[in-house]
């Protein structure tokens, strides 16, 4: 089911991420996404409101368009992974993070990856097609 994901998904085209702060919604543009060891991994800045917010709240949506008939949305729960193996295999798969978040940025890259996932691809008719459950 992940393979499926990966190819719907190799264009890397923009995600939204939406997440909770308080009782109100915020959502905002992710472009910087993996599937690494079967989990689907996100990179995000430590320094940003988004990070702080699944600090607060592990459960966030995801949603993107893949065609004019069809959207994704992804849904799961955080879980923050800090290996040196998995912030090497992710500067390899996007390597204009390894330029943004050097030493001297100031910045610092967070890795997440979902747990309980639940990836859907539904059509105008709102019919769903289950691409990952777990």
């Amino acid at each position: 089911m992940m393979d499926e994901l990966m190819e719907l998904l190799k264009a890397r085209p923009t995600l939204y991420l939406a997440t909770v702060e308080g009782y109100c919604p915020r959502v905002r543009p992710v472009n910087h996404y993996m599937i690494y060891k079967g989990c689907f991994y996100l990179a995000l800045c430590k320094d940003k409101e988004a990070y702080k917010q699944l600090l607060d709240n592990t459960n966030l949506e995801l949603c993107v368009a893949t065609g004019e008939e069809t959207f994704l949305r992804i849904q799961g729960t955080v879980n923050f992974d800090r290996s040196p193996e998995t912030y090497a295999a992710v500067y390899e798969a996007m390597p204009d993070l390894k330029e943004a978040y050097k030493a001297d940025s100031g910045k610092h890259l967070a890795l997440i990856y979902l747990d309980h996932i639940s990836a859907v691809l539904f059509d105008r008719q709102d019919e769903g097609k289950v691409l990952a459950k777990f």
